[in-house]
């Protein structure tokens, strides 16, 4: 049991860490929760950062282990350059829209989110965000970047040194807690592929290859020859975009099948994936790809291969969380880790209902911290694992939650949660109903539907509208 835990520590105030702030200020239990944010507003991945210079990203890009961000800076008064708020950069585009339909990706408990269009846009999702976290905005840090969490142990229990600095003031702060929550996302280290010739050709063209967290508008690539990399679902969007503006053909290199929904954009050619960057004194800007293919004269190329996992902070922790960066190494359930459970990371699986996942993640977390639930044995943890890793293995699908294994997920995290003894006028999120699961089994046909209705899409609010039917 963790009954001793009172001050609890809650690393990024993006959605996963709201969802963990509102759990635990639920327990009633915890005398001190202090939750740190970066950025100088909540919504984490969702804030929009309008300049995003490449030049800060290394080609290749294949190491896990990067120091923490260094924030810009924008002066809110041009005529007073001390008045100003960091800035971070984040994946987020200019038209972005979400790929989830409104009543599946709201939190349980606030459905302001389905008062729009069926898919919504990035704005209205941090507008959204925002106004979720009102009641546990007294508890976060703003513009408070943590540098430091160092375990000591204290009579067999942990206690976790913190170690923050002030962005504005670079006052810098020390406090000890009995649990730590890491919450501060899995966007902030591009994976850029050694692929052969890749550092030779970036030399000789430069500012010609960059990363999907960079992409902000299709404008720079008019008539352009371009090459995108990858098919998930923003490589998809991208390249779409893209394509409306480029030299056509736009290229989509990709090393599996893309779903039906995402191989129609117009103006877009399937390729294999890219095996060599060939020298510039064979062939100008030219790329091969696994078919043989040879490709001259590119303009750009856009990889949208996803990010490493990083936690620079805990880089003094063992055993490392952290060793290839395509999973978090010892943690049980994609939750606790497992050496030390009072500390948790939450919001680590991907190809998720997010917002759910990490609200049935905090409810566990929360309850077990607050000594309501008991806590798993270690060879319980460990068998865990061990059996996570025969079935996806220790790469990057340790964590991926595909074709409603999310659903099964947060369903059991939540009897999880009802173990524990209900408490008077306590929530506890739903379960995903049956009707979830089968719009869930359903989303490509929907967003489909929904995208193919061009402008006229902002005006549709619920998949009925869209008359798509429903396949079991």
């Amino acid at each position: 049991m963790l009954e001793h835990i009172r001050r609890v520590a809650v690393i990024g105030g993006g959605p996963a860490g709201v969802a963990t702030a509102k759990h635990l200020l639920g327990e009633k239990h915890f005398h001190t929760i202090d939750v740190f944010e970066q950025q100088a507003s909540t919504g984490g991945v969702w804030n929009y950062t309008q300049c995003a210079p490449s030049g800060e990203l290394s080609i290749p890009q294949n190491d896990p282990h990067q120091p923490l961000e260094e924030p810009r800076w924008d002066y809110l008064d041009n005529t007073d350059r001390t008045i100003s708020t960091p800035i971070f950069v984040t994946p987020m585009y200019d038209r972005l829209e979400s790929n989830i339909p409104h009543f599946l990706m709201k939190h349980s408990d606030d459905p302001a989110l389905e008062d729009g269009p069926l898919f919504a846009g990035h704005e209205r999702v941090l507008q959204y965000l925002n106004r979720y976290a009102d009641d546990v905005r007294h508890l976060i840090k703003f513009q408070t970047q943590v540098y430091d969490v160092r375990r000591e142990d204290d009579g067999g229990q942990d206690r976790w040194l913190v170690c923050s600095k002030d962005l504005v003031s670079n006052r810098v702060t020390e406090n000890m807690y009995d649990a730590v929550a890491v919450a501060s996302g899995h966007h902030y280290v591009p994976m850029v592929p050694d692929i052969p010739g890749i550092r030779d050709w970036n030399q000789a063209y430069p500012d010609t290859i960059i990363h999907s967290k960079y992409y902000r508008t299709p404008d720079s690539f008019k008539d352009r020859k371009v090459i995108v990399v990858g098919n998930s679902a923003s490589g998809a969007d991208i390249a779409a975009q893209i394509a409306t503006v480029c030299r056509r053909p736009l290229l989509n290199s990709k090393r599996s099948e893309a779903p039906e929904f995402q191989r129609r954009a117009t103006f877009v050619r399937e390729v294999s994936e890219i095996t060599e960057f060939l020298p510039p004194s064979d062939c100008p800007r030219a790329v091969r790809f696994k078919d043989g293919q040879i490709e001259s004269d590119i303009d750009a190329i856009v990889f949208c291969t996803g990010y490493y996992y990083s936690f620079p902070f805990l880089s003094s922790l063992q055993p490392a969380p952290i060793v290839t960066g395509e999973r978090v190494e010892n943690s049980y359930q994609h939750l606790l880790y497992m050496d030390h459970p009072s500390m948790a990371f939450i919001g680590l699986p991907f190809k998720i209902i997010p917002f759910r996942t990490c609200e049935g993640q905090a409810a566990v977390v929360a309850r077990l911290w607050a000594g309501r639930l008991e806590l798993p044995r270690k060879w319980e943890m460990r068998e865990w694992e061990a059996q996570r890793t025969a079935e996806r293995g220790a790469g990057k699908k340790f964590h991926e939650l595909n074709k409603l294994e999310d659903f099964r997920y947060h369903n059991e995290m939540i009897d999880w949660v009802l173990r524990s003894k209900p408490k008077d006028g306590e929530r506890v999120p739903p379960k995903w109903s049956q009707k979830e699961t089968l719009v869930r089994k359903n989303i490509p046909a929907i967003k489909r539907a929904f995208a193919d209705l061009g402008e006229a899409r902002y005006t549709v609010r619920s998949v009925e509208q869209l008359g798509v039917i429903l396949q079991e």
